[in-house]
């Protein structure tokens, strides 16, 4: 092999080290990121759904979609504190 080659392909494995390394490390330190958005999606919501027209309706229906939800997860959580009492009273 010529030292060309040689040195090209040291500078190859450097530059591929480099990147693992830093991959690795970054990775490790890898933070996700959460915006506090609830409320804010809400008022917006909330805002369009009185502008009327089109979008309008459909701001209405998604705040009514995200109203039902709500309840049956409430419901949900119900349902569940009722199956434990009954199963803690023997019931079947």
């Amino acid at each position: 092999m010529s030292r060309k080659a040689i040195l090209y392909g040291i500078r190859i494995g450097v530059v591929t080290a480099v990147f693992s390394v830093g991959y690795i490390c970054g990775s490790m330190n890898s933070h996700n990121a959460s915006a506090q958005m609830g409320d804010l999606g809400g008022e917006l919501m909330q805002k369009a759904a009185g502008s009327g027209g089109m979008i309008g309706s459909v701001a209405q229906l998604g705040t009514a979609i995200t109203d039902m939800e709500q309840h049956v997860n409430g419901l949900q959580k119900n349902i569940d504190t009722l199956k434990k009492v009954k199963a803690t009273l023997g019931g079947k």
